[in-house]
């Protein structure tokens, strides 16, 4: 197992291509912010992609594979600043799939994600707002977009199944890609690279709820207790021990949110010896215990299920 594969296990992405859109110019499409991410590529002609100021779009040509963070709405039309409708509008004005002939239609592909608890507001935090890659024509980028494309062209069995796939691909090609060449790129990506860290971060990661200590997890990456501290410390920002702690307490939140387990169950999973030892960690970490702050999530997020499903 590596962390990035991890973290993504762990976020739960749910993708849905919702748009294999062929358009003639003028056109336009405007998305909202809501998106949690938005994954964009043209398959042919050329698109514009921006957030408020269309000086600032980015041109979107064949190969190229965009990722927009939700926030700001953002666009993407035949020229910057082009006048843009919504979702529901423009599928209505561009029904057509097939391009035909015409040089100067654009056919391009949009996808949502949607990612679920802290892990995976820890791996979108880690993008740029705008992200966009340009894949060489061996670059396995390329090739997901290609499938996608023509996966989308008809109608065939199991064909959601492939698209679901295809745009998992396309994602996981596309964050491993910039987190390869980012500086940015999140500090337990770097270090998990780093083969005197590389197996203590892969043991944390694989099993939180064992009793880890320093020279345990100095072992394991054949480092003196002093010198893999030093280690971690400078890489992680953290000592190890305050870093499987938040690690722990992040896996904490994702069940308290997400599952019915018991408090005695997810202590037992994120390694408190009773419920009493986790519900006074998951104090001093966020001041209050974890049965209080599950209710207060869940009643949060069920209010936020009837402002965008409203009953009729």
């Amino acid at each position: 197992m590596d962390l990035l594969y991890d973290h993504l296990v762990r976020a739960r992405a749910t993708g849905a291509v919702f748009a294999r859109t062929v358009a003639e110019p003028p056109w336009g499409l405007r998305l909202g912010g809501s998106i949690q991410l938005a994954v964009h590529t043209v398959v042919r002609g050329r698109g514009y992609l921006w957030l408020d100021d269309p000086e600032h779009a980015v041109e979107l040509l064949p190969g190229t594979v965009a990722l927009v963070r939700g926030g700001p709405d953002h666009h993407i039309g035949h020229e910057a600043g082009a006048a843009c409708l919504g979702p529901e509008e423009f599928r209505a004005r561009y029904p057509h799939a097939d391009p035909g002939d015409n040089p100067q239609a654009t056919v391009f592909l949009c996808g949502a994600y949607q990612f679920s608890g802290d892990v995976g507001g820890g791996l979108l935090d880690a993008l740029p707002q705008v992200l966009t890659l340009s894949a060489a024509i061996d670059d396995p980028l390329r090739d997901a977009v290609t499938l996608l494309s023509r996966e989308l062209v008809g109608t065939e069995p199991a064909q959601q199944l492939v698209l679901d796939r295809l745009l998992d691909l396309l994602l996981v090609l596309a964050i491993r890609s910039d987190f390869r060449r980012s500086a940015t790129a999140p500090r337990w990506y770097r270090a998990s690279a780093d083969p005197r860290l590389r197996a203590a971060l892969q043991a944390i990661h694989e099993n939180a709820a064992h009793p880890w200590m320093v020279p345990e997890l100095a072992a394991l990456s054949g480092l003196s207790r002093a010198a893999f501290a030093r280690t971690f410390r400078e890489a992680l920002g953290q000592a190890p021990m305050q870093y499987l702690s938040e690690w722990r307490m992040t896996l904490a939140r994702d069940h308290l949110r997400a599952d019915d387990l018991s408090l005695a169950q997810i202590a037992s999973a994120v390694g408190y010896g009773s419920p009493f030892a986790f519900a006074a960690a998951f104090r001093r970490h966020h001041g209050e215990p974890p049965g209080t702050w599950r209710q207060r999530e869940r009643a949060a997020s069920n209010a936020r299920l009837l402002t965008t499903h409203p009953s009729s």
